[in-house]
């Protein structure tokens, strides 16, 4: 397992690396000059050259990129190019916000989809069963921006209960507020991806319910509730543990179409901010560390099905 852990480690490490300059020339070829940012319209080519100068564009590219390494090396992202001031703290500032929002909303959605998909698969001939199945396929065809939309419509607009969006300016010092800002986008996250994981519960659970092992161990003796326990859990979660990962990833980098319908000061906004402004650092940090965060998840979730899963960990002791 130790020598499985170090493998892994370094494929991440150079995942990431590979990343990096995928991310450093893609951005680099995507049509727009980031001087003109700093510019007024109509600025002479000079000042074009000057303001290419000032933020180091005009550099060969070898010589950005081993600038830029340098800057990760040290955990900095630079400095914006329009604002001046560093780019690292900003994202922290802004992870406070967007941390919170994916793990609440993914925290709620398992809590909601294990027990659905359950008893969608467990109960699949009743009419509730049919119906929570029923439910999930249509949770999967709504958008999460049309949610989101809707969930203001009734809970803000109508009923005044919930704010429509913002954030409050000293962030979670006024605990209550913020927490009441991130009430309907965490649950706008949540439910859309419930959906999906409802999917996944049913059909492992109907996997395992038909399994030999499983009617072994009733006829064994065994109440269907112990049986499941022993049995039925681990063998289910390895398929869900794969998807949770993917889910989770998803919904960290999906946080920037959330944070555009509840106006919130997270990742997404500074990202769409950063594209508007050709803010090359601004980009690059936003993107880095949404990688790296996508990557350490698929890291863990791999991870954990090799403690669930002993044949899993049976093959690389050997």
């Amino acid at each position: 397992m130790t020598r499985y852990l170090v493998r892994r480690a370094a494929l991440l490490v150079g995942t990431l690396l590979l990343a990096s300059v995928v991310l450093f020339l893609i951005l680099r070829l995507l049509p727009g000059d980031p001087a003109n940012a700093l510019l007024s319209v109509g600025a002479t080519p000079d000042q074009v050259a000057a303001a290419r100068h000032q933020i180091g564009t005009d550099r060969p590219l070898p010589a950005q990129f081993g600038h830029w390494l340098s800057q990760l090396a040290t955990l900095h992202f630079g400095d914006s190019f329009v604002s001046s001031l560093p780019v690292g703290p900003e994202i922290v500032s802004r992870l406070s916000v967007t941390v919170p929002l994916t793990l609440s909303a993914f925290v709620l959605a398992v809590v909601v989809a294990v027990p659905v998909g359950f008893l969608a698969a467990h109960r699949a001939h009743t009419w509730y069963g049919a119906l929570a199945g029923l439910v999930s396929q249509l949770g999967i065809a709504v958008p999460a921006f049309w949610l989101g939309l809707l969930l203001v419509w009734v809970f803000a607009l109508n009923l005044r209960v919930l704010p429509a969006g913002g954030f409050p300016p000293d962030g979670w010092s006024s605990f209550p507020d913020a927490f009441r800002a991130l009430v309907l986008p965490v649950v706008t996250v949540a439910l859309v991806m419930a959906a999906s994981l409802i999917r996944y519960v049913r059909s492992a659970t109907l996997d395992v319910l038909g399994s030999d092992h499983l009617r072994t161990a009733r006829a064994l003796g065994s109440s269907f509730a112990g049986a499941m326990w022993r049995h039925g859990v681990r063998n289910a979660a390895v398929p869900v543990v794969s998807v949770l990962g993917i889910e989770l990833a998803t919904t960290f980098l999906g946080a920037v179409v959330i944070e555009s319908v509840f106006a919130l000061p997270g990742l997404g906004s500074m990202l769409v901010r950063g594209i508007a402004q050709h803010d090359y650092p601004v980009i690059q940090g936003v993107l880095f560390v949404s990688t790296f965060a996508v990557l350490v998840v698929g890291f863990l979730a791999d991870v954990a099905q090799r403690f669930i899963d002993p044949r899993l960990r049976g093959g690389l002791v050997r």
